[in-house]
């Protein structure tokens, strides 16, 4: 039967070119231990040195999250906060807390 195509992450990827840059294996044993093939490893490790100086970089080890603006989650807490203590005296009222 065919094998449908698959999908590796990022960090697979990494891990793989990692463990190939060590040269404790050699590639055909890590191609059998992570199931694919050794032109792919190699390939991935040669993206892998060609890339890692981006690591280095400056704003290299940004994650990329946008600025929060600070002053709407503190509005945004005084209004939950609100509803909470509304809710209670709700619940009060009615007998149930």
């Amino acid at each position: 039967m065919k094998r449908t195509r698959r999908k590796f992450t990022a960090a697979f990827k990494a891990q793989v070119a990692l463990a190939a840059l060590r040269e404790r294996e050699s590639l055909s044993d890590l191609a059998a231990r992570y199931d694919i093939h050794p032109n792919l490893i190699t390939k991935w490790k040669q993206e892998f040195q060609a890339n890692a100086e981006k690591v280095f970089e400056k704003g290299g080890g940004d994650t990329g999250d946008p600025k929060v603006d600070i002053e709407k989650l503190y509005a945004k807490i005084g209004q939950l906060e609100m509803d909470r203590d509304f809710l209670k005296k709700s619940l009060r009222k009615t007998g149930l807390m």
